[in-house]
């Protein structure tokens, strides 16, 4: 009987060993394993731990845990240009023998001449006119598909990977750290809302509703007994620079506590989180690595980040020094 009870406290005392063990692992793993040491990477940590402790000063309640990140350069790359303008520029390319009067007319003559230099001098006037003319008029199941048959069939230039592939590792698991430390994370974008809408579930664990972005208008309709949504040849909402709080406005109805961008784009929208009564944490993306993705910032037609990184500097706002600070950029590095 004694030998009995010997064992019995034996076996406990392993267990819990072992649960203790269990634990200090939990514990201890580093919830950013491809962002190396350093003052951006403690800075984030700091700031979500003393967000979920109760006995902290900078304790935030589940309800207003907001979490706001741009996507183009600051989830996925977008170099040598917007991924979704290469979208449209198939999608011109693909319509042009509908349209030959667009062989003489801008922006539409650079696309049909791969005349890039001359397209992004339209800036995004000429994307929106691209957008317009070539995804307007289909119902957002065609559209959808046709988003979804592009991803599928088209590869990146330099890397040759889906342009969906071109995802960063570190940003995953920074939306995967504020995810599981309850923080409700949100696209807000200056890219359209349903070409984002059809992939970044799977590639953010974000889900439609929780996406913003630019838009056309659209109309109700019922053709053929079917009920659908078609979309508009005219801009509905711009979810670009000052855009953007008015988009965090009407979609999420409260300041984010996060936020995270890597251009001038996203400037209006770090200043309205950092407007907020309570801690706050303003989070920029530096493209600073020519080697394994690009480097560009002030001059730069695409991503230009200027005013944002003094405003950054002078307001003490954390920046990613994408060279010095990731290991790795893809997941398929």
């Amino acid at each position: 009987m004694k030998k009995r009870t010997i064992n019995i406290l034996v076996f406990s005392y392993l267990i819990l060993f072992t649960a203790c063990q269990i634990n200090d692992v939990e514990q201890s793993k580093d919830p950013l394993p491809s962002w190396n040491e350093g003052k951006v990477k403690t800075s984030i940590i700091n700031f979500v731990e003393a967000a979920i402790d109760e006995s902290s000063p900078d304790y935030i309640t589940v309800k207003d845990r907001i979490a706001t990140f741009d996507n183009d350069g600051n989830l996925w790359s977008e170099q040598p240009y917007y991924f979704q303008l290469k979208f449209a520029i198939d999608r011109v390319k693909a319509l042009a023998g509908e349209h030959p009067e667009w062989k003489d007319t801008y922006p539409f003559k650079a696309v049909l001449e791969d005349d890039m230099d001359k397209l992004i001098s339209f800036g995004e006037h000429g994307l929106l006119e691209l957008v317009m003319a070539t995804h307007a008029g289909m119902s957002t199941q065609e559209f959808n598909q046709s988003v979804q048959g592009w991803l599928a069939n088209n590869t990146h230039p330099r890397f040759n990977k889906k342009y969906n592939e071109l995802v960063y590792q570190p940003m995953l698991e920074l939306l995967a750290y504020l995810q599981n430390n309850q923080f409700k994370t949100f696209i807000v974008s200056g890219g359209g809302i349903d070409f984002m809408r059809v992939w970044t579930e799977e590639a953010y664990n974000i889900p439609p509703d929780q996406t913003i972005g630019s838009s056309l208008k659209a109309e109700f309709v019922i053709e053929n007994n079917e009920v659908i949504i078609r979309k508009l040849p005219a801009i509905n909402f711009i979810d670009d620079k000052a855009g953007k709080p008015v988009g965090i406005h009407q979609y999420i109805g409260k300041k984010p506590v996060f936020a995270s961008g890597n251009s001038d784009g996203d400037l209006q929208m770090l200043q309205y989180t950092a407007s907020g009564e309570g801690p706050s944490f303003m989070l920029y993306l530096h493209h600073t690595d020519s080697i394994r993705e690009w480097a560009y910032d002030r001059n730069s037609n695409i991503g230009r980040l200027d005013k944002g990184l003094d405003i950054a500097a002078d307001e003490g706002w954390a920046v990613i020094d994408m060279e010095k600070d990731w290991k790795v950029i893809y997941p398929f590095e």
